[in-house]
């Protein structure tokens, strides 16, 4: 544990994880690009990050189940081999039919890599560096973004769609590589940690609904849902035509404010791993004051009379970006309250929260997208189509997507307090509690 080796496993498995956030996030900054190469409405659009997503969502739980069966360094190699496949494909895609055939294998490819990546690092870290390290892998993972922000849209209009995403396939090709040579599973066969029954593995669906019964998977689940969704929704489609259209801020700004997110995630994941290690009672605090810090933030913007001054936008990429740190607390509860045997399976459930809530706020953003540009009898270029009237209508679905998610998340937080405190005798004051003891017992060191 925690040796050279290691960190030479965790550098090319992260390597390979930049690369899938690479493709996952290249649509956002080709968005524009798209909607005129496939001569496709708003919905239309976004049905190509959405069918990415849902692909995505749907085999979280079944490559869990695989992940505590084979291993992770199989599924990271068939993951890359897929999104090699698929970038090719949308590289070559004559029409929006073959652009999401090439959706369906990218999404398939990454969703086999994140929780593959979380999968290694118990066999390979331990102690208080583990959820540390968990930390580090979203947040270095983020450079796969700053790729998508910014080369990417320079070499979309240096060399037009088609090179720009055979380059994209020769990256994942790359990360193929790095796994096969140099990452392995670790030093413990995944197949021994599994109990057996008359000498056969649990099967998968115990290990589904053992990881479902805990409340600490479904509160992992519902802080995913709730932190990771908004910034998923506007790094993946909507953020790039919001900002480049809609305020007029042209392709080369609107990549900058992108990476601006990933160098936020990047100042603010370890910190958030440092926090999650010293106050594990706390996590939950952490993410519900992530989740009001967006709701004022969006609600700045999009009540601001007229264009929103560049301060709130920027503001607003500020708070949105430490959603993504923020999720990676979802899968500290799946680890912490799940035992390894069956802990691909709780990430895998934890995992689906996030991309859930993005892939229907994506959906319903570019319905209404449509609906107003229709009722405003503005054209089908961009620039009908991305108003920021509209925008600022369809934003406001996050406020219900991650309502509903607010309120599971509390539901779930009291299951896995109350199951804490009967099986540990673990008792969790309320937040306020906890803040007054402090100030008492400090109150009277000040006094002297």
């Amino acid at each position: 544990m925690n040796t050279r080796r290691a960190w030479v496993v965790f550098g090319f498995a992260v390597f390979d994880y930049i690369v899938a956030v690479l493709q996952r996030s290249s649509l956002g900054v080709a968005g524009v690009d798209a909607t005129d190469r496939f001569h496709v409405s708003a919905a239309l659009l976004s049905s190509l990050a959405v069918i990415q997503l849902i692909v995505y969502a749907g085999l979280q739980i079944p490559v869990g189940v695989l992940l505590d069966r084979v291993g992770s360094r199989l599924l990271l190699a068939l993951g890359a081999a897929l999104m090699v496949v698929g970038q090719v494909t949308l590289a070559l895609a004559p029409s929006i039919g073959i652009a999401i055939v090439g959706r369906v294998l990218l999404g398939a490819g990454d969703a086999m890599t994140f929780i593959s990546v979380l999968r290694l690092l118990p066999n390979w870290f331990s102690g208080r560096r583990l959820p540390i390290v968990s930390q580090w892998v979203g947040t270095l993972g983020q450079f796969g973004q700053i790729l998508s922000a910014v080369p990417l849209t320079l070499l979309l209009g240096a060399v037009a769609w088609t090179p720009t995403f055979l380059i994209l396939a020769g990256a994942s090709a790359l990360g193929l590589v790095g796994v096969l040579l140099f990452v392995e599973n670790g030093t413990t066969p995944i197949t021994r940690s599994m109990p057996t029954v008359a000498g056969a593995p649990v099967s998968a669906l115990r290990h589904i609904r053992d990881a479902l019964a805990r409340p600490g998977t479904r509160l992992g689940f519902w802080s995913h849902f709730v932190t990771q969704s908004s910034g998923t929704m506007f790094a993946l489609l909507w953020g790039f035509p919001f900002l480049s259209v809609a305020l007029g801020y042209g392709p080369s700004n609107a990549s900058l404010l992108l990476t601006l997110m990933v160098v936020v995630a990047i100042v603010v994941g370890p910190v958030l791993g440092l926090l999650t290690a010293r106050f594990p009672l706390r996590r939950s605090s952490i993410v519900l004051g992530i989740v009001v810090g967006m709701a004022i933030a969006w609600g700045i913007v999009l009540a601001w009379p007229g264009r929103p001054p560049v301060w709130s936008v920027i503001l607003l990429i500020v708070v949105i970006a430490i959603g993504g740190p923020g999720s990676l607390i979802g899968f500290d509860f799946a680890r912490t309250f799940n035992p390894l045997r069956s802990l691909g399976s709780a990430n895998g459930i934890v995992n689906v929260g996030g991309f859930l809530a993005a892939f229907v706020m994506m959906f319903i953003i570019g319905f209404v997208l449509d609906l107003v540009s229709r009722a405003a009898g503005a054209s089908a270029n961009p620039a009908g189509l991305y108003s920021l009237a509209g925008f600022r209508i369809a934003f406001l679905i996050q406020y219900v997507v991650v309502g509903i998610g607010v309120v599971f998340l509390i539901v779930a937080r009291r299951q896995t307090r109350r199951r804490l405190h009967e099986q540990e005798g673990i008792e969790v004051a309320p937040l306020w509690v906890a803040l007054m003891r402090t100030w008492r017992r400090k109150g009277p060191r000040a006094a002297r």
